[in-house]
């Protein structure tokens, strides 16, 4: 076994990095986690009041992160007629406070709507946003009930998040929610700080297509990474094809399989599939290719002289360890060499910072290689590969 750092190119060198511009309002956020599935996306682990508590928060801010990121769903807050669910609010509004006593920042994110899921297409019974001005309209209403809520906490630790991973046919139809959703939270909170992300998943690819309000610097753009997918959500239930269906190895660093698993693989794959079988699988993964996949995202970021953040990343247990490892290692610390920040997917769940024993354990001790990995922490350089 080799005693390695984490290699970089020369232009990854954390002392070659440009400080980051900061927004007007002092909102600094660096290293975070996501509360998942507790106000959005909670498949009944257990009773909220016990999968996020107190001293969930007090743990993540002495772990060393200085930021969590909330996502809420609309079905959660907000009953079908409109109304809200007040004891939700309530929920929302003590984890935002136990979050302050903690001295961490809070990035509020509408995760899912009644008219758009981050997993349907556009068009569907669950994705009308893009189609309907009443849907659209709607958006903007549940931003105001959420700035008339939560307005009075000072800019410098709450932020807010439009919407998560958009999936629009035309990026100019997610470009008009941008501009709508955020003229209805300036006419109550002028400097509050909103994170935007891309079209399509807020993909770096699609960073060239977005558009963001002029002159506003109390913004900061959010893209989310999960590739190489095969490699990530390796037999992940979710995703149809290949990526579910395949129990063979995955490798990380360099080809996560090789040529002639991949050939017999995409010689079944449908073209229908949502999410087919990329041919990335093959390139040589490591530290210089994922900042090849994040530079449209830096180049915007740059463009635009706006604070780039990565809101979600993440790799499933289902790999081998030390490759899980190397992956967390490597990915955070291109991003922190080019001055991204981030929050990783996730707190607790299959992704977490947790032990995951699946759905009838549930977690198990905090596993501190991975947070080791996720903080930089020289004991987390060992490599088992001669890079």
């Amino acid at each position: 076994m080799a005693l390695i750092a984490m290699i970089a190119p020369s232009n990854m060198k954390a002392q070659d990095a440009k400080p980051v511009p900061l927004n007007p309002s002092g909102f600094v956020v660096h290293r975070g986690v996501n509360l998942s599935h507790w106000l959005s996306q909670d498949f009944g682990f257990c009773a909220k009041e016990a999968w996020i508590t107190q001293n969930d928060i007090t743990f993540i801010a002495r772990t060393g992160f200085d930021h969590v990121r909330l996502p809420v769903d609309e079905k959660e807050l907000w009953n079908v007629d409109g109304t809200k669910n007040e004891a939700h609010f309530a929920m929302l509004r003590q984890a935002i406070e136990w979050c302050r006593a903690e001295h961490l920042r809070v990035i509020v994110d509408i995760h899912t709507l009644r008219s758009h899921h981050f997993s349907a297409s556009e068009g569907s019974d669950r994705n009308t946003l893009f189609t309907d001005p009443k849907a659209q309209a709607h958006l903007t209403d549940l931003w105001r009930d959420l700035s008339a809520c939560l307005s009075d906490i000072p800019n410098d630790e709450l932020a807010y998040e439009i919407m998560n991973e958009p999936v629009a046919k035309n990026p100019e139809d997610w470009n008009h929610v941008v501009e709508i959703a955020v003229k209805s939270i300036r006419e109550k909170e002028a400097n509050r700080v909103i994170v935007i992300g891309a079209n399509m998943w807020q993909t770096p690819q699609n960073f060239q297509y977005l558009k963001t309000p002029k002159g506003d610097r109390n913004i900061i753009l959010s893209f989310h990474t999960y590739e190489p997918l095969m490699f990530t959500h390796h037999n992940a239930s979710w995703i149809e094809g290949p990526i579910r269906d395949y129990k063979g190895t995955v490798n990380y660093p360099g080809q996560i399989i090789d040529e002639a698993t991949y050939e017999q693989l995409a010689s079944t794959v449908s073209k229908q599939l949502p999410h087919p079988l990329s041919k990335n699988v093959l390139d040589d993964w490591r530290p210089e290719r994922f900042l090849k996949e994040i530079k449209p995202a830096i180049d915007k970021a740059k463009e635009l002289n706006l604070q780039l953040y990565c809101g979600e990343f993440g790799c499933m247990p289902t790999v081998p360890r030390a490759s899980r490892l190397a992956y967390y290692r490597d990915i955070v610390g291109v991003f922190e060499a080019n001055g991204i920040a981030w929050a990783n997917w996730e707190y607790k769940g299959d992704f977490g910072i947790y032990e995951w024993h699946g759905e009838k354990y549930l977690t198990g001790a905090p596993d501190m290689e991975m947070i080791d990995a996720l903080m930089q922490k020289p004991c987390c350089m060992a490599s088992g590969d001669d890079r």
